[in-house]
């Protein structure tokens, strides 16, 4: 096989690729002494199963949950049935609760750390939707995880988005949602970057004044919240909240364009992670956060930022169909035997965007086997019509 590729530009030529072989650095063998980090997990879907991609869904779960324990392996704790496993986006809440059951099974035999999403996703929208409906299907989403023995993230919901007229109807529904789980929960808030249909979330379109709103809600509840994920890609707003914080309350970033920084933080103020980039980027941020319970800043660093490029390349606008580059990723690496996705979202990135994710992913060294990332690569382009 030859070891170079044909990869298409944005600048609609044909260039030539030669991938570099890379050594990984050494990863945890436990989890990060110094961060608590999750990684938010991908699905994998079944490709040879005739159905409605608009509206089924069947998982490989063999596959699925070899990527956890390949996570876990790492020193991740699993963020599960969160966005990256496409909530919202083709996983339908059915789905979601065998996903969850199985994931939290799994976790307890492999003694891996695993928190779920609970939304509000099995509700069909209409006119007639109530803010009770919307907390009663949280209620049965967080009774459901809870029964099967794992944690809550408390997702935002598209429903309560739609729904609601105030702030005060969020607290509202917050706090009567908060007031039932028996143990404390990590909040989401989920920028409309990623969800369009989260826009305004909190009750105002001034990010400002939702900051305010949702430090408001958090102090209100304090004792049933552990932390809260911010995934607005805005570093600087990250950095303010957190700073307001109750005690007891942890700051969890999803930024996925600014995480290094952010993880690092300043002194006794910094982030841990809560990010779907670390799916993708998933031995390199086990190696470098080993190095930094080290206390080897430099190295963490060093590390991590030839994977920024890569995260913002696959995190670019429409920033929803990032999904797309991590499952490729996955593919290209040997994760997967196909390039498939959960209601067809293979398709939602260009073969362009998908050879300079190749490059980037090449440059940051994340391809373990570059011989079988080329062969793979080869086929996407052959298909493209790229020969």
């Amino acid at each position: 096989m030859s070891n170079t590729l044909i990869l298409p530009s944005s600048k609609g030529n044909l260039l030539t690729y030669k991938p570099i072989k890379h050594s990984l650095p050494e990863t945890l063998k436990a989890p990060s002494k110094s961060r608590i980090a999750y990684a938010a997990a991908h699905v994998v879907a079944d490709p040879l199963v005739d159905l409605d991609l608009s509206s089924e869904t069947v998982l490989d779960w063999e596959k699925t949950l070899a990527y956890r324990r390949y996570l876990w392996s790492l020193g991740f704790n699993v963020a599960e049935a969160m966005d990256t496993a496409q909530r919202g986006m083709g996983l339908n809440w059915e789905a979601t609760k065998e996903l969850i059951q199985r994931s939290v099974a799994e976790a307890k035999a492999y003694n891996g750390g695993i928190a779920c999403g609970a939304g509000t996703d099995q509700l069909v929208l209409s006119p007639s939707t109530t803010l009770d409906a919307i907390i009663q299907a949280y209620t049965e989403q967080c009774e459901f995880i809870e029964e099967q023995g794992g944690h809550i993230i408390l997702m935002a919901s598209q429903a309560l988005a739609a729904v609601a007229k105030s702030p005060e109807d969020y607290a509202s529904v917050y706090g009567k949602v908060l007031s039932q789980v028996s143990k404390p929960v990590i909040l989401h808030w989920l920028g409309d970057m990623f969800d369009p249909k989260l826009q305004g979330y909190w009750g105002t379109a001034n990010i400002q004044e939702a900051m305010a709103l949702c430090l408001d809600v958090i102090k209100e509840n304090q004792s049933k919240i552990k932390g809260i994920k911010i995934s607005l890609l805005d570093a600087e707003l990250e950095i303010q909240m957190r700073k307001q914080l109750p005690e007891g309350v942890n700051m969890y970033t999803g930024d996925d364009f600014n995480y290094p920084d952010l993880i690092k933080g300043d002194g006794d103020n910094y982030s841990h992670a809560l990010l779907g980039i670390f799916d993708a980027i998933a031995p390199l941020a086990s190696s470098a956060l080993k190095y930094l319970d080290e206390g080897n800043v430099q190295k963490f660093e060093e590390i991590l930022a030839p994977t920024v490029p890569l995260s913002r390349h696959i995190f670019k606008a429409p920033t929803r169909f990032y999904k797309t580059g991590v499952v490729f990723l996955a593919y290209l690496n040997g994760h997967q035997d196909h390039f498939r996705m959960v209601g067809g979202l293979e398709s939602m990135r260009s073969v362009v965007h998908l050879s300079e994710l190749f490059v980037l992913a090449d440059k940051a060294g994340l391809l373990q086997d570059p011989d079988k990332a080329i062969g793979r690569m080869k086929q996407v382009l052959s298909l493209a019509g790229v020969n």
